[in-house]
């Protein structure tokens, strides 16, 4: 079984810890981190909004990431978006 799979290439912090994200494919919008992750163990950190939107989009991995190493499945990401 194959799953759809495009890298992130641009991120943007907003408000309420949400992100504007755009992807490979031209999907673009806003993803709310909070109803996604649970703020616990390597998430933690998030809940500290200067440290949220230091977020960073990786090209190795094509998705996002912070400092702790705290990343995000690009897929879950895309599923989630709100155009």
């Amino acid at each position: 079984m194959q799953y759809y799979h495009a890298d992130i290439i641009n991120v943007k912090a907003l408000e309420n810890y949400k992100l504007y994200l755009q992807f490979e494919d031209g999907c673009a919008g806003e993803v709310d981190i909070s109803k996604i992750v649970p703020f616990e163990g390597v998430f933690k950190p998030l809940k500290d909004k200067a440290f949220f939107n230091r977020v960073f989009v990786n090209p190795e991995i094509g998705t996002i990431c912070w400092e702790n190493g705290a990343d995000l499945a690009p897929s879950c990401l895309h599923d989630n978006i709100k155009i």
